[in-house]
């Protein structure tokens, strides 16, 4: 019953931090948004008994990502509480790829058949982590890679001065 209500007390933070990110319109803002998402996916994993991953969440997603962002604003930005405004372009590309990637997560979701719960033996040890990391998650781990470029490319673009 506690686990339960963990769960969703760490969902909930997840799922409203998460929306903190997308509404905010001050940078600022959003990055601490996003430091309560990731926290909340860390103590999701934590939840799951997945303590590398919450570790590998908290140290490389929370501690590196967020502060390579917060720096990137501060270097980047004539004050750190700039208000960005998006163009209707631009809300509308965002409108239409949250679409489809929802749309893709759902049909994934539907789509899948789902091993009865079953529990796990052992916990694997950190070197097959990466072992497998680096041979059979290969193009994950480097789509992750290509993903924190397009965070900073993301953060570099909002706080460019205005012309």
């Amino acid at each position: 019953m506690l686990e339960a209500l963990a769960f969703y007390i760490f969902a909930a933070v997840t799922l409203v931090s998460a929306i903190g990110v997308v509404a905010s319109r001050n940078i600022v803002r959003s990055a601490v948004c996003l430091l309560g998402t990731l926290g909340g996916v860390a103590c999701l994993y934590f939840l799951l008994n997945a303590n590398l991953l919450a570790a590998i969440q908290l140290i490389v997603y929370a501690g590196g990502t967020l502060i390579l962002i917060v720096f990137g604003v501060m270097l980047t930005s004539k004050s750190p509480w700039v208000v960005f405004d998006p163009t209707r372009g631009q809300v509308v590309g965002a409108v239409i790829v949250s679409i489809l990637l929802a749309t893709g997560l759902c049909m994934l979701l539907v789509g899948n058949e789902w091993p009865a719960g079953t529990a796990m033996t052992a916990s694997p040890h950190v070197k097959d982590v990466g072992t497998m990391l680096l041979t059979d998650y290969l193009v994950p781990f480097e789509a992750a890679s290509v993903l924190l470029l397009v965070v900073m490319i993301g953060a570099a673009y909002l706080a460019r001065p205005e012309k």
